[in-house]
């Protein structure tokens, strides 16, 4: 027992050490224990651990769009559930800087399955923390091909210390705050909208 503890304890040292710096200052509480996590803030307002993404999310003064944009999709039941998830989740300022018109249009009930496709390409099933996701960078010799719940793939990539996720149609969003812990996941909040094909 002692020895498998000791193997764990080795092997979590090692892969915070492989991290960035910026990812390894957010790992400071492990990804199983999330109650754990020293509450975080994202836009000012306290997330925590023990609520689900949606909760977090409603609070957040920076995710008002994209919660609205959930809601209009009707995602909120689903990203409520279990999961676990991990959530890219593009900022107000992300969504501002589409097309004029575009989130608007994206909300009304006639384009419920684009918008639905464009979110849950922002999500990919499991708790994929910010040093693990930078071990498969590692990895995967400079990239990591992410899966996402829409079926579409996004790439992650590093540059410097900073997550860079590509998407299908070749548009590149940054991590801009990492392990954002949920009860049913992890937000990774994003400066830019991912679209798929």
């Amino acid at each position: 027992m002692k020895l498998t503890l000791l193997a764990g304890a080795v092997s979590a040292a090692a892969l915070l050490a492989a991290a960035p710096a910026s990812f390894a200052q957010s790992m400071a509480a492990p990804a199983a224990a999330p109650a754990a996590q020293a509450t975080v803030t994202v836009g000012g307002a306290p997330m925590y651990a023990t609520k689900t993404i949606v909760e977090n999310a409603v609070a957040s003064p920076i995710h008002t769009t994209l919660v609205a944009a959930v809601k209009a999709a009707g995602l909120v039941e689903t990203l409520s559930g279990p999961g676990p998830f991990t959530v890219f989740a593009p900022t107000d300022e992300a969504f501002a800087a589409l097309p004029a018109g575009t989130v608007e249009t994206l909300v009304e009930p006639a384009n419920k399955a684009t918008l639905t496709k464009i979110l849950t390409y922002h999500v990919v099933a499991g708790r994929v923390t910010a040093a693990e996701l930078v071990a498969q960078i590692e990895a995967g010799n400079g990239s990591a091909a992410l899966t996402t719940v829409e079926g579409g793939t996004l790439t992650a990539s590093l540059d410097g210390s900073t997550v860079v996720l590509t998407d299908e149609k070749g548009g590149t969003a940054r991590v801009t705050q990492a392990d954002v812990l949920q009860s049913n996941g992890v937000i990774h909040v994003t400066d830019a909208i991912s679209m798929p094909n």
